[in-house]
């Protein structure tokens, strides 16, 4: 095996990584946990999706589109940190009908977005597991996602996840690192391009206007996750998750615009009609022969951990949303056939949509909520910041109406 100078920059990038996130000390700190839940929820499967979206989307102006959907993600993680410190307080108490009802109509939206990302999330680890066979069909990625899904359906009812939940404690700093060998890898090989003067920017043809603005609409999962803090208050106080999912969306803002910003230079701008899901590895086998196989590993890990979280907080908001006579289990036997059905009836670039309005949903009633608790005095911000969290909402309601597929 003849390795190239990117293969040697990621290898050398992810050990790295793996030093660092591996640290006893820093696993052990709880406020680098607080971080990491959001973190790795962020920037977990968009990162595979992300560049041969957006370079279909948006072409050589990729990078600006991607900036441009973390400054979304940011406004709606503001409204949420906002109501971890503003209306959890009074949710824990006696809240108002209005407040408590769309609250509860919240949760529900945020189930529904749950068991659309569980497809999501399975569909990506199927697509990436089949990958290493060379196998793009999406008859068998549907095949294998369902059989996964009734799996951990039936494991679930019977026997609940705690055991499968494990699995997120080491994919998450195995993908980071991954994700930090792989910026390094791009980085040395573009490096070297530029010395030799082989480097040059593509010239992308890519959706134009309505249609550009429309897609773009609907990629608001690929920095959706931040809202996991929102649902740790059983760990953390209010303080420290307010501040690590700031944190969260900085790191992965930086992440997200720097990968996409170096692979442009491998962007062809095409969609193929098989195989979306993992084009990805095609875009940059340039940069070495390490690539494929450790993004499949990556993706598969971080794949399965990620749909037995969403599948485990479905079932509890389930549970929270109906009352505590419903046992949570039954829940992930819900989510599995949700995501059954919707595996069955889309592919993944509606698959993502579907997910990006369902978030939305969700992230219009808590800036609803926002608002809300601003006009009734319960919060301390003032009317700038009610005009901006208004703004939230009718940015939700403009995705969930306009907002199309990319790949169609």
């Amino acid at each position: 095996m003849n390795l190239s100078i990117g293969d040697y920059g990621l290898i050398i990038g992810a050990i790295i990584g793996l030093f660092v996130l591996f640290q006893p000390r820093l696993i052990k700190w709880d406020k680098w946990r607080a971080t990491v839940t959001p973190l790795a929820s962020i920037i977990g499967s968009g990162f595979l999706v992300s560049g041969p979206i957006l370079a279909h989307t948006s072409g050589r102006w990729a990078t600006l589109a991607m900036f441009g959907l973390c400054l979304v993600g940011y406004l709606y993680g503001s409204i949420i940190r906002h109501n971890i410190l503003y209306v959890e307080p009074v949710l824990a108490q006696k809240p108002s009908k209005s407040v408590y009802s769309l609250e509860k109509l919240s949760e529900l939206a945020l189930v529904l977005a749950y068991f659309i990302s569980i497809a999501f999330y399975l569909n990506l680890f199927s697509a990436f597991a089949l990958r290493a066979f060379d196998v793009t069909d999406e008859m068998w990625i549907k095949i294998i996602t369902s059989s996964v899904l009734i799996m951990l359906g039936v494991l679930g009812s019977l026997k609940g996840l705690k055991a499968l939940e494990k699995v997120e404690e080491y994919s998450v700093g195995f993908k980071l690192s991954i994700i930090f060998g792989l910026c390094l890898a791009i980085f040395i090989v573009s490096a070297m391009e530029v010395k030799a003067g082989d480097f040059a920017w593509p010239e992308l043809a890519h959706a134009m206007g309505l249609q550009e603005v429309q897609i773009l609409l609907g990629l608001v999962i690929l920095v959706q996750g931040f809202e996991t803090s929102r649902y740790l208050g059983h760990a953390y106080d209010a303080k420290t998750r307010v501040k690590t999912m700031r944190v969260a969306q900085w790191v992965s803002t930086i992440i997200y615009v720097v990968f996409i910003l170096l692979a442009t230079r491998y962007f062809t701008g095409d969609l193929p009609k098989t195989g979306g899901e993992t084009a990805i590895i095609d875009l940059l086998k340039p940069v070495g022969i390490l690539v494929a196989p450790l993004l499949i590993a990556a993706a598969m890990a971080s794949q399965l951990s990620a749909s037995v979280a969403d599948m485990t907080g479905s079932g509890g908001l389930l549970k929270e949303s109906i009352g505590r006579k419903f046992d949570d289990r039954w829940g992930y036997a819900i989510s599995a056939l949700a995501a059954l059905i919707i595996i069955w009836s889309a592919n993944i670039y509606q698959i993502i949509t579907f997910a990006s309005k369902a978030f939305i949903l969700y992230y219009g009633l808590q800036s609803l909520q926002a608002v809300m608790a601003i006009l009734s005095g319960r919060s301390e911000a003032g009317m700038m910041r009610a005009t901006i969290y208004g703004a939230g909402i009718i940015l939700a309601l403009l995705v969930i109406i306009f907002a199309t597929p990319a790949g169609v």
